[in-house]
């Protein structure tokens, strides 16, 4: 990743046309090499502690203030009925001191049964402070490259066991600001999108002995279905849309211990591409990505287990597999939740796996989300005003 973030200041800065801010390679059903090419890759980076510790497995889990990036349908299913949650994520910790990714994110339910919800989320990354240099290693000038999206969700029931909800997304990615270069690409400008997730859940309680102590969830999610970004004005690029599926299962073995398994599907819904290649639409694009490569090694999975004691202690572990042909990103996670009446703090670590470029850049980091979730806002001291 270290290589890819360098690679954009140098494409920018020296003027070449294309720009690849996260590139794999792959191979087509011919036998030719071609790469995925993406904008904004920060928007698939998880902000969640808790999947975080769990193999970035998040799609069907039991619904909390972070559903909001996982999969906005969850959240009617949730136990509360507001929350808020915090994560700070550094990023490339092991290479690069001030880099990381802040996120904010926040839900309200509503209606006869508080069936349906808003919810919305800030995402703010930060690359720190960066002294560019061309590819000869003449200075190009110094610049804050920042990036961030907002976001805005409604969900609501569908049934007892059935839910479904979308989100609508602002981009924005100045990845060469306060850059001053003269040269060949002079009309560098930071890039906007807009974006829409939809997404699918569906959960059960089943009966065991007449107590209702397992729970069976699925869910799918299309996230970042939205316009290209562009950077100059001789391309455009796709941001990272993508489809996800999930599965978890919950047990509750008694009164005191309770098991969670979880597992993440995910595929880029971005075409493979060649030299020779012209610019895909939107539609065209995404029907593309399941003609291109070999769709099986597209698949990247998460595996997550959770176990809570007495509902208070969470001890997580998880592993993430990518293929070697798509990125070769092998890594094993595992994490701490504590839970104190309305508070909840998460902490997650990502074991170091892999060396070189296929080393996530996650490893040795840790990444901590604070959430507050409660059922009823209380009315100020001395508000004597009674409900209709």
């Amino acid at each position: 990743m270290a290589k890819q973030f360098a690679s954009i200041a140098l494409t920018i800065l020296a003027g070449i046309t294309t720009l690849e801010s996260s590139a794999q390679t792959g191979t087509n059903i011919n036998g030719t090499t071609n790469f995925f090419t993406t904008a904004v890759p920060f928007l698939r980076i998880s902000p969640d502690a808790r999947s975080g510790a769990m193999g970035d497995a998040g799609i069907a889990l039991t619904s909390d203030a972070n559903a909001q990036y996982w999969n906005v349908a969850k959240i009617p299913f949730g136990e509360k009925n507001y929350g808020v949650s915090m994560t700070y994520t550094p990023w490339l910790h092991d290479l690069v001191p001030d880099i990381f990714l802040a996120y904010l994110s926040g839900y309200a339910k509503f209606g006869k049964n508080n069936e349906q919800a808003i919810s919305g989320s800030m995402r703010y990354f930060s690359l720190g402070n960066i002294n560019y240099t061309d590819q000869l290693g003449n200075s190009q000038g110094t610049g804050s490259p920042r990036e961030f999206s907002f976001d805005l969700g409604y969900s609501r029931k569908l049934s007892e066991f059935l839910s479904t909800g979308v989100t609508m997304r602002y981009i924005h990615s100045a990845i060469a600001s306060g850059v001053s270069y003269t040269g060949a690409s002079t009309d560098y400008r930071p890039g906007n999108a807009v974006s829409a997730d939809a997404g699918v859940f569906y959960t059960k309680k089943h009966d065991i002995d007449g107590v209702k102590n397992t729970v069976f969830s699925f869910g799918a999610v299309a996230s970042n279905l939205g316009s290209k970004i562009s950077y100059n004005s001789t391309r455009k690029d796709f941001i990272p849309m993508n489809l996800g599926i999930g599965a978890a299962y919950t047990t509750q073995v008694d009164e005191y211990n309770k098991f969670t398994v979880a597992l993440d599907l995910n595929k880029l819904l971005v075409p493979l591409l060649n030299s020779g290649d012209t610019q895909y639409s939107l539609v065209n694009g995404i029907f593309k990505s399941f003609q291109t490569g070999d769709q099986i090694k597209q698949i990247d999975a998460s595996l997550g287990l959770e176990y809570w004691y007495q509902n208070t202690i969470a001890f997580r572990a998880g592993y993430f597999y990518e293929d070697k042909d798509n990125g070769d990103r092998q890594y094993v996670t595992c994490g701490l939740g504590v839970k104190y009446n309305v508070f909840q703090l998460n902490a997650s670590y990502l074991v170091p796996q892999g060396a070189g470029v296929t080393r996530n850049p996650l490893s040795n980091t840790l990444r901590f989300s604070l959430l507050f979730e409660f059922d009823k806002i209380e009315k100020p001291a001395g508000d004597d005003s009674k409900d209709d």
